[in-house]
């Protein structure tokens, strides 16, 4: 005997966001988190999807200028704020100089955790131009490479701050 399966009706929001100057209005359900609104819903796959629990930091979008894991909430949670994802920051001079570092200082390997790390990098010069190795250290860990061994990824940073010159600080440290 077969007992006929009773799922409960799956109920669909409309979300309006706005990623990288461009507002979205995507149809979604209510528990759809930002990291595939962004990549299933906009086409924006540069953020990647790892741990699905914040702990890895595959996923991290600048969301109204601080770094943020868009795995851990719904995307209409962002509603009303401004998310910009690695595509957007094509023509920014603070991550291109970011990206010559790592490649000059062999922060990179596989790329799957580089859209978060170049998320992250970028919020740590513009929000702590003095940094020393032991901050930039503890501002990365909360973004994991299987690959590199994270030397590389430090020494970009380093290089980063000791050449590029920013007065912007966007939040408190």
């Amino acid at each position: 005997m077969t007992v006929p399966l009773d799922f409960p009706e799956v109920n669909e929001v409309d979300v309006a966001l706005t990623v990288n100057g461009a507002r979205y209005r995507i149809h979604c359900e209510p528990r759809t988190h930002l990291a595939d609104a962004l990549r299933e819903h906009c086409g924006l796959t540069g953020t990647h999807i790892g741990c699905e629990h914040g702990v890895c930091g595959a996923c991290t979008v600048d969301v109204d200028g601080a770094p943020q894991r868009s795995c851990l909430q719904s995307a209409v949670r962002f509603e009303g704020k401004h998310v910009t994802t690695v595509e957007a920051l094509d023509d920014d001079a603070l991550t291109a100089a970011l990206r010559a570092a790592f490649s000059a200082h062999h922060a990179l390997q596989c790329g799957y955790c580089t859209p978060g790390m170049l998320i992250t990098a970028r919020d740590i010069v513009r929000r702590l131009p003095q940094a020393n190795e032991a901050r930039v250290r503890d501002e990365l860990a909360g973004n994991l490479c299987r690959c590199t061994g994270y030397q590389g990824i430090v020494d970009a940073v380093m290089h980063v701050l000791s050449t590029y010159h920013t007065g912007e600080q966007r939040h408190a440290d």
